[in-house]
């Protein structure tokens, strides 16, 4: 830290109490000057040699209070003007990035200028100021933490503006120039944690990096901190990410800290709201500059302070574009004790509205640039990976938010209906998401059941997910039926099975719909088509075992192919062609039951008659089928 020494004398100011302060010397005070509580007691010709306000108060009194002085406005307090008399009578004082504002407010309040006496103290600070202070990375800073309460003298001196330039200044200066000590969390430094290379048992010269400058500025006040980056901004020569850096650091030590415990415990919110939003005005625009998650956070300490509608608005608006980067943890806000559940379901539901009004089709663009056409290309290669991230992002947060028995089935059912078909590849998540969800709430009714299970497409679950699916007793009877049925196929093909595939295939043929628009069978036809035996209702666990056997069977080394051409066993050729057949039809007959059941009056309360199970077709598992689809599957 820099510092200067003025006078030569010693120092003579003793104090007795609390409240009074004097010179010991030979000759007797004959004035006394009060600064608030505290009298100072000292001698005239010093102070009026070198003072024209003290000059002109003792000239104005009248002759029985002309020794006694009253300036207690004088900036600085009693300290600052300690400084400006040790500097009349030339006794030693040493200035320094701490006591150099108070102590030139303080020589402006008294007028020690140059025109009273050579080399005042106003001369040899402005001095000192210039060639020191401004100079200093640090001391420019301890400087602006003082003006707070040196306003508005300070800023009538110019001396913020010239802190503000100065600092400024250096944050620009390329890193590899940086020479002056600063604060910087170590644990980012290669070099303190022996990542860095040696050569010859010598450390390399250490790399500054970018963002040296952020943590310094974090001990500023709110108001000289939007100074200072509004000037960094202002030259437009740091990157948007250095910026966005720097408002992340400062809102983690003004803002974040135990923001919780500062609002539960009931203390004044008005000053970290003020600081919620100048980051807010502050943050740049560039994308990327600043990452979703600590946007997201700044969302949560907006919920927890009671910020505006404008503060939420833009928040939403900015998390909206680059959601896809963001964690479930993160989008995990808490809901204000006035609600019911758990966490703030709305506000994300806002956010994915943001989200797909950004990605939404906007339709075929024709270009007959090369380039342009690859720009294009390009982007809706980046647009179809945020949206798979997106889709990742809302099964896992439903799986979460699933746990909260208070959550309405119609908000689970909102947002996942927001994602894009096409943009979940896999529906393991989503599948998680409902089994939690039918786990926390066991009181929905079958119809509720139904409705929350048909936003699941069996077709795209992995064969571990309909392992633990079929093995579920929360699912409705129908969708482990549809998950077996779907299994089945699968392995079916894998084996190179065609005809048992064909024969599933055909189970379910006359409930697809016709080219013309007419259904082969509705739920009543089915009951109408089918035979006697077919025809017993829902199938029963007995039905379902079959399935699962079937599908063990197809996994198993010995399938019904292997079985029937070995003659270990020594079965006769009619056995096995006849096992064979069973075994292929076994779903047919079960899948019969299952959709002739719908005629069935227990049914009917909970089943929609116009439902169309059209999405079982194995060739349409190809290409993505509509939401409605996939609901009429279960």
């Amino acid at each position: 830290m820099k510092h200067m020494k003025l006078g030569s004398k010693p120092d003579l100011f003793q104090t007795e109490g609390g409240n009074i302060r004097f010179v010991a010397t030979e000759l007797a005070t004959d004035i006394v000057i009060s600064v608030g509580d505290v009298k100072f007691y000292l001698h005239k010709f010093p102070l009026l040699s070198k003072s024209s306000r003290l000059q002109r108060l003792v000239a104005s009194s009248n002759e029985e209070s002309n020794n006694e002085l009253d300036i207690s406005d004088i900036p600085g307090g009693p300290s600052a003007f300690e400084i400006c008399a040790k500097f009349c009578y030339g006794m030693i004082v040493t200035l320094n990035a701490y006591n150099v504002l108070a102590a030139r407010c303080a020589a402006e309040y008294l007028e020690m200028f140059e025109t009273i006496d050579k080399g005042n103290l106003i001369y040899k600070i402005d001095v000192f100021l210039t060639s020191s202070i401004f100079r200093a990375w640090k001391d420019s800073i301890i400087v602006l933490q003082s003006t707070k309460s040196l306003v508005p003298w300070s800023e009538n001196l110019k001396v913020i503006n010239h802190c503000i330039d100065s600092i400024a200044s250096k944050a620009l200066i390329d890193p590899s120039e940086v020479e002056w000590s600063y604060t910087y969390n170590r644990k980012k430094l290669p070099s303190e944690n022996g990542h860095d290379s040696h050569w010859n048992g010598v450390r390399k010269q250490l790399i500054v990096p970018k963002d040296w400058w952020v943590e310094d500025l974090c001990d500023l006040e709110m108001d000289v901190y939007k100074r200072v980056i509004m000037t960094i901004k202002a030259k437009e020569r740091t990157p948007a990410i250095v910026i966005g850096e720097a408002l992340r650091a400062y809102a983690y030590r003004r803002l974040l800290g135990s923001l919780e415990d500062t609002v539960s415990n009931g203390v004044d919110c008005t000053k970290r709201r003020a600081v919620l939003e100048t980051i807010l005005f502050l943050l740049p625009t560039e994308k990327g500059s600043v990452s979703c998650g600590f946007l997201l956070k700044l969302l949560r300490a907006a919920c927890l302070l009671e910020a505006g509608e404008s503060c939420h608005d833009i928040l939403i608006k900015r998390i909206g574009a680059q959601l896809h980067c963001a964690s479930v943890s993160d989008l995990l806000i808490p809901r204000n004790t006035s609600g019911t559940t758990l966490y703030n379901v709305d506000l994300i539901i806002a956010i994915v509205e943001e989200f797909v009004s950004r990605h939404s089709d906007t339709g075929n663009m024709n270009f007959e640039d090369d380039e342009e056409i690859v720009e294009v290309e390009n982007h809706a290669s980046v647009s179809s990976t945020s949206k798979l991230a997106v889709a990742n992002l809302i099964d896992g947060y439903l799986a979460e938010i699933a746990k909260d028995t208070n959550l309405p089935l119609s908000k689970f059912i909102t947002l996942a209906e927001m994602v894009s078909p096409a943009a979940r590849k896999m529906h393991d998540g989503l599948y998680r998401a409902i089994d939690m969800y039918l786990k926390e709430h066991p009181s929905l009714s079958k119809s509720e059941k139904k409705q929350l299970c048909g936003l699941m497409d069996c077709k795209k679950l992995s064969q571990d997910a309909c392992m633990h699916a079929v093995q579920n007793e929360r699912l409705p009877l129908r969708v482990v039926v549809q998950v077996l049925f779907f299994e089945q196929i699968r392995a079916s093909v894998a084996s190179g099975r065609a005809d048992a595939a064909m024969e599933l295939t055909s189970a379910v043929h006359s409930l697809l719909p016709r080219e013309n628009g007419n259904s082969y069978g509705s739920s009543r036809s089915a009951a109408t088509t089918t035979t006697e035996e077919d025809c017993t209702g829902v199938p029963t666990s007995s039905d379902v075992n079959s399935l699962r056997s079937l599908r063990l069977a197809n996994n198993s080394g010995g399938s019904e192919r292997s079985s029937g051409s070995s003659d270990v066993n020594n079965k006769s050729s009619d056995d096995k062609s006849s096992s064979k057949s069973k075994g292929s039809l076994m779903p047919k007959k079960i899948l019969s039951k299952l959709w002739s059941g719908k005629t069935n009056a227990s049914e009917n309360s909970s089943s929609d008659t116009s439902e169309r199970p059209g999405s079982l077709n194995p060739e349409e598992g190809k290409s993505t089928t509509s939401r409605n689809t996939r609901r009429s599957v279960t």
